[in-house]
Order: C-alpha cells, then sequence, then structure tokens
C-alpha cells in the first residue's frame, strides 16, 4: 500500500540523516536558525488567539455563555489550523531559502548512496534562487489554502476534527513539493513537474509529507524533521521516478 509505503520512505530517510552527523548538521544548522523567529511568532499566536477568535466570532456576542464559548473554541482550533498550514509551510519554505545549498548537498548524498543521477551540479547562487522563487509560490499556494481550513474549522461538532486533518493533507503535500525541490530539479522537473508527478500517487505523498508535516509543526523538534523530510523527499523523488529507493546490494568495504 502506497501509504505504509510512504511511512517506510520517512523512517528510511530519518535514519540515513540521524546515522551521519554531517547530514543532520547540513540539515538542522537553517533549521535552527529560522526556528528561532518562528517561536516568537507562534508564542505572539498563543498569547492572541483569544483576541482573535472573538474577532472572528462577533456574531456570538449575544448567545448564551456555553454557545458562544463553543464557538469561539471552535473559531479558535480553525485558527490555530490554518496558521498552523501555513506556519508549516512557509517554515519550510524559508528554512529551504536561507539553506537551499544545504539542502542540495543532503540530496545528492542521499542520491549518491543509492546511484547518483548524472547531471552536473549547480551554482550555490543558483541553489539559493531556485530556494526563494519555489518557496514564494508554496507560501502563496499556503495561503489559499489557509481560507478554505479556517471556514472548515467553523462547521459545528466535525469542523475542529476535519481542520487539523485538513491541514495535514494539505501541508503534507506541500511540504512534498519543496523536499523535492533539489531531487527532482537535478532531473529536469519544474515546479509544474513536480506537483504533477507528486499528484501521480498521492498515499505515497502523503505517507512521506503527513509525518515530516506533524513533526515540522512541534517547535524545536522540527530542526530535526526538516533534515529527516529532506532526505525521505529524495526517496520519495527516486521512487516516483522509477529509481531504486532503497540499498539492494551490499556497500564495497
Amino acid at each position: 500500500m502506497d501509504l505504509l509505503l510512504g511511512v517506510r520512505l520517512f523512517v528510511r530517510g530519518a535514519a540515513t540523516v540521524f546515522r551521519s552527523p554531517r547530514l543532520l548538521a547540513l540539515g538542522a544548522v537553517p533549521a535552527l536558525i529560522v526556528s528561532v523567529l518562528y517561536v516568537g511568532a507562534l508564542i505572539a499566536l498563543v498569547t492572541w488567539l483569544p483576541d482573535l477568535a472573538a474577532g472572528a466570532t462577533p456574531f456570538a456576542d449575544r448567545w448564551s455563555e456555553t454557545t458562544r464559548t463553543a464557538a469561539r473554541l471552535a473559531a479558535g482550533v480553525a485558527i490555530v489550523a490554518a496558521a498552523g498550514a501555513t506556519a508549516v509551510v512557509t517554515f519550510v519554505a524559508v528554512t529551504l531559502a536561507v539553506g537551499g545549498p544545504f539542502y542540495e548537498k543532503l540530496s545528492e548524498t542521499v542520491d549518491e548512496e543509492l546511484g547518483a543521477v548524472p547531471v552536473p551540479p549547480g551554482s550555490w547562487a543558483g541553489a539559493v534562487l531556485r530556494g526563494v522563487r519555489d518557496g514564494l509560490l508554496l507560501i502563496g499556494l499556503s495561503l489559499i489554502a489557509a481560507v478554505p481550513l479556517f471556514l472548515v474549522g467553523l462547521i459545528p461538532v466535525v469542523g475542529p476534527v476535519l481542520a487539523p486533518v485538513g491541514a495535514a493533507l494539505v501541508g503534507g503535500r506541500l511540504l512534498m513539493i519543496e523536499l523535492t525541490a533539489p531531487a527532482l530539479q537535478r532531473r529536469g522537473l519544474d515546479f509544474g513537474g513536480r506537483r504533477r508527478l507528486l499528484r501521480s500517487r498521492r498515499l505515497l505523498t502523503w505517507g512521506v509529507g503527513i509525518p515530516t508535516y506533524l513533526l515540522a509543526a512541534i517547535p524545536l523538534v522540527a530542526i530535526l524533521a526538516i533534515p529527516a523530510g529532506a532526505a525521505a523527499a529524495t526517496l520519495l523523488a527516486r521512487e516516483l521516478r522509477g529509481e531504486p529507493s532503497a540499498v539492494t546490494t551490499p556497500r564495497a568495504p
């Protein structure tokens, strides 16, 4: 089943990174720098959440206290789900823009273990520019997705459940568009090509993307989740392209 295969790819990618201090450092340093800013933003969101929930539900002012509290609780969950999906995707986008060359190298190293793609290496400046361009596109997509997620969260009873689930599905796919960029760009696929390829096996994409999204949504854990997801995304790219995604022969001593 593709979903389980995707989870296995995520675990394999995480193991690849965690057994190599060099790879872990390549992916963790840019994420650590960016996470400092995002922790501050998270604290601000939590502090202002009651006011934001009240501002989003002015129609509940004249309701009974119990109904008003339930409505504002649902609004709070909706705000957190929408902001969470946007924050995680933008966090990865900014991290890739800051550390584009580092993630290019991480992806190349994972590829080389399984059979490198014979494409001339690009420049560090080119990696940064591609990261910024693709990051801006994905930030735009995440902001667009945040609107329906917020509205779904306002649906009575089921909204507080559907909004986080929708955020994980949307966010996981967007993360894979970002994190497969180094591997698939080496294979000649642009932004649109990556979206189409990932869409061809949605469950496989979600199997890698959802664990990455959920872990990246946890402050500080994201510092480790991003390099693990980046390595797993390279394995995902190979699987989608019909290339070996696991070592099938013993390594030379």
